[in-house]
């Protein structure tokens, strides 16, 4: 819905909405959005005004003033609170890092360096939004309970993880928080703003004629000045570049000396990426890359590093083109050097194996053959030279486990554990040592050869005892093997050591299936489609808990999600068509039962193929109860031509003579 204001914003008398205020950026839009946080105040709600301004602020812009002012209640109230998010908390906020402990750090968060050898997932980033949404929804009860109103001015330039933030943060506790935002966007920028929020959030879209602002003038020499204090306030602090770095930027852009920007971006693209924050990370990467010659030099050495650095953050959000053809242009073609090449040499197979749309394995081989051909010729210490080795071969190990040569696989990362433990200290490389053992635990499970599988993830998990994945899939090893107290136990240790991902609470909602505690596999289905209602697997598991527990219209809104979300499922559709006839639904477990029977037909080159003789069946159940007799008859007799050893025949055969009679 589109409306024109001139003055002021209507009235808001609902919660859990989104308003979009469409106007020029300035002090009218400001003051507009100040007037309406006071018309809330007025009813009793607690509200905020934030800027989100990511280019000035960085990417936390907006929502890191939002926890720093509620950290001092927090402290007060609820200090366990703090303890339990500590490590959402001191990503968005990394001054805390100065104060708070970070429990059960893992290799990946404190490895650095040459020893750095595994990257974040991009969900990562989105772990620690959904660990933040979970702090407030715990905190809100410590309140006075009013409404929140939080307007956010500078919308259309907020970070990639502040935007999911809000949109996530209205789809799950939206009512709960009786939530309302105000998001202040330039003209134009509206429809992309709102379609950013869930279709059941009501978002509602006003435009204001406000007239442009002129631009606050600042000299080009002031700006200067403030760059150059800000600069020798970070001086090497990385927590103090992380805080100020993209101020930093903003103001070298608008000073007299905008060149001054470029290394700081570089900074802080390679801040964002040792962090997972690639997507934000974006926003820098074009400047970098296109001027690689003014920031390298013949720097060999940083010019590897920077192009890691880009690499990682358009590989990980989704462009390996452009991934490709950086690593390819700025590394292949232009570094000469042996200790960088045989780099450069790895991540091009890892192109070919893993990242191009278009495998090419036998491209990638010869890549890590080239590499380590060459490694013999580097000046690298003996140590990293073995590392360096045992690294490639881990790549071709890879390849192997997609070529399907499980054992090969195995082998290799093997003689990598044997190496690094012949010509390494023990306190060198925990991190890759992990991932190796790790590693061939993910093969021996793709084979289902569980026991072995659970003894290298259990190895994984001595060398980094608090990375949460490790359990997950040991986890998962278990529930194959039918050691179900082990598997929760280890998917709860999962929990304990990561902010909330689905997968795991998807995977303890199926282990409590198979144990029979129905209760707990419905409650942690839900808790996994709260963080992403989209899982399919999840929605089943959860309606057929529903069935058991006897909540058939629950059971029924969990099987049309996931028709929505997959509507050409045959055993989905039969098993909305039993809740329908349960439910006494008849016209719409009939219209189940025949999409169902369509669906099977159409994947099978034989319309009547034998894997469907059951939808007949249950067809004519419904048939007989809505009286159509002869349909009902036909479609036993399919049933029995389709399954002629039926175990039920003669009871079928009996039925039909009925049906006959009749």
């Amino acid at each position: 819905m589109e409306r024109q204001h001139n003055i002021s914003l209507p009235s808001l008398h609902l919660t859990s909405q989104v308003v979009v205020l469409d106007a020029q950026p300035g002090r009218d839009r400001l003051e507009v959005m100040q007037q309406w946080l006071q018309e809330s105040q007025n009813n009793g709600a607690t509200t905020w005004l934030l800027s989100c301004d990511s280019h000035e602020n960085g990417l936390w812009a907006g929502l890191n003033d939002f926890l720093n002012e509620l950290m001092p209640q927090i402290q007060q109230k609820a200090p366990h609170l703090i303890t339990k998010h500590s490590y959402e908390l001191a990503m968005v906020l990394p001054a805390l890092r100065h104060t708070i402990s970070v429990p059960n750090p893992n290799l990946t968060d404190s490895a650095l360096g040459e020893e750095r050898v595994r990257n974040y997932a991009l969900d990562r980033a989105y772990r620690i939004v959904h660990g933040l949404i979970n702090l407030l929804d715990a905190w809100y009860p410590y309140t006075d309970g009013s409404p929140w109103v939080i307007a956010c001015d500078r919308y259309d330039r907020a970070g990639v993880l502040v935007r999911r933030f809000f949109s996530e943060l209205m789809r799950r506790r939206g009512k709960q928080l009786n939530l309302t935002l105000l998001l202040g966007t330039n003209p134009g920028t509206s429809e992309t703003v709102a379609n950013q929020f869930d279709t059941k959030c009501l978002v509602e879209k006003v435009s204001l004629n406000l007239p442009p602002q002129p631009e606050i003038s600042v000299s080009k020499e002031e700006m200067r000045r403030l760059a150059q204090e800000l600069e020798q306030h970070i001086g090497r602090d990385l927590i103090e570049a992380e805080i100020h770095g993209s101020r930093l930027i903003y103001y070298w852009l608008l000073s007299d000396q905008p060149e001054n920007a470029l290394i700081w971006q570089a900074r802080v693209l390679g801040i964002y990426n040792h962090q997972g924050f690639y997507e934000d990370a974006l926003i820098y990467c074009e400047a970098v890359a296109t001027q690689l010659e003014d920031l390298c030099k013949q720097d060999n050495q940083l010019r590897w590093n920077i192009v890691g650095n880009l690499f990682n953050c358009y590989a990980t959000a989704g462009n390996s083109a452009r991934a490709y053809q950086i690593v390819q242009e700025e590394a292949l073609f232009k570094i000469d050097t042996p200790n960088e090449l045989v780099r450069v040499y790895y991540l091009m197979a890892m192109f070919h194996a893993r990242f191009l749309p278009e495998r090419d394995f036998a491209k990638a081989e010869a890549y890590l053959k080239q590499s380590l051909d060459l490694l013999e010729e580097t000046d690298m210490p003996a140590d990293q030279k073995h590392f360096m080795n045992a690294f490639n071969h881990n790549g071709l190990a890879l390849i192997r486990h997609r070529q399907g040569r499980a054992a090969e696989a195995v082998e290799l990362c093997q003689s990598g554990i044997e190496r690094l433990k012949a010509h390494l200290r023990l306190d060198q490389h925990q991190l890759h040592r992990s991932v190796l053992h790790y590693n061939i635990a993910q093969v021996y499970a793709s084979v289902g050869m569980f026991e072995e599988a659970v003894t290298y993830f259990t190895a994984a998990i001595s060398a980094d005892p608090n990375y949460s994945e490790y359990y997950n899939e040991r986890g998962n090893a278990y529930q194959k093997m039918g050691r179900l107290e082990e598997a929760v136990n280890d998917y709860q240790k999962a929990i304990e050591f990561s902010p909330p991902y689905y997968e795991v609470w998807m995977n303890l909602g199926r282990c409590y299936h198979l144990r029979g505690q129905i209760a707990e596999a419905a409650d942690a289905y839900s808790v996994a489609l709260d963080l992403n209602p989209t899982q399919v697997p999840a929605l089943i598991g959860r309606a057929q808990a529903f069935e058991f527990l006897e909540q058939p219209e629950a059971a029924l809104a969990d099987y049309n999600a996931a028709l929505t979300l997959n509507p050409s499922q045959p055993l989905l559709l039969a098993n909305r068509a039993a809740l329908h006839y349960e439910l006494g639904h008849l016209p719409e477990a009939l219209s189940d039962l025949d999409e169902a029977i369509r669906c099977s037909a159409t994947r099978s080159a034989n319309a009547l193929s034998a894997d469907n003789p059951d939808l007949y069946q249950n067809r004519a159940v419904v048939l007989t109860a809505l009286g159509r007799l002869d349909a009902a008859a036909f479609d036993l007799q399919t049933y029995l031509r389709l399954n002629p050893d039926a175990s039920d025949r003669s009871e079928v055969e009996s039925e039909l003579l009925t049906l006959t009679a009749s």
